[in-house]
């Protein structure tokens, strides 16, 4: 496998460019970065509910049939419809679905520290941690717009900083390719 991605290590490098060039786009212009994320997801579940829905067809048998893929397959398909009819109004479920769940998060993680405290040390970290999850969903909640703006900026630092690891790692393997390259195909 190792000599596959070596091989194949310019692969890697233009991933790498992708995202930072992404990265770099999410920082130039959040508006747009948030639009086509939007658009993104809703041609994700489009395309899910129409297979979903073709899915429950082809697999029907006589006296039975798959419902449940059905009734997901057309929820996806009015999910996919309505992200493109209303893109703000999905991007705002979004960042509240995101909000909800980094307070539930920090609710347990509080709860589990201190039902911890007695068994680790240092149970006051993730004490911490569910503390600035909780923090961090009442931001959004109480400043969807900034707090879209500092999802797009996490998403866009996060992609910058992994497209550089990956480019040095494209390198890395095509400087193993080469130096591995006379011992596996020299004597071809």
């Amino acid at each position: 496998m190792l000599m596959t991605l070596a091989r194949n290590w310019w692969a890697i490098v233009l991933r790498g460019v992708c995202a930072v060039l992404f990265g770099v786009a999410a920082f130039a212009w959040p508006g747009l970065t948030l639009a086509v994320l939007v658009i993104m997801y809703g041609a994700y579940a489009l395309v899910d509910g129409v297979l979903a829905v073709i899915a429950a067809i082809a697999a029907r048998q006589p006296g039975r049939f798959p419902w449940g893929v059905l009734l997901a397959g057309l929820a996806a398909i009015g999910v996919g419809a309505l992200t493109f009819a209303m893109p703000g109004l999905t991007a705002l479920a979004l960042l509240y679905l995101i909000a909800a769940w980094a307070i539930f998060r920090g609710v347990f993680e509080v709860i589990a520290a201190v039902q911890l405290r007695r068994e680790i040390d240092h149970e006051w970290l993730l004490a911490a941690s569910g503390v600035l999850s909780i923090l961090l969903g009442l931001f959004l909640i109480v400043s969807p717009g900034a707090g879209a703006l500092a999802l797009l900026w996490a998403i866009g630092g996060m992609a910058i900083v992994v497209g550089v690891i990956m480019i040095g790692l494209g390198f890395r393997l095509r400087g193993l390719r080469d130096r591995a390259a006379p011992r596996l195909w020299g004597n071809r």
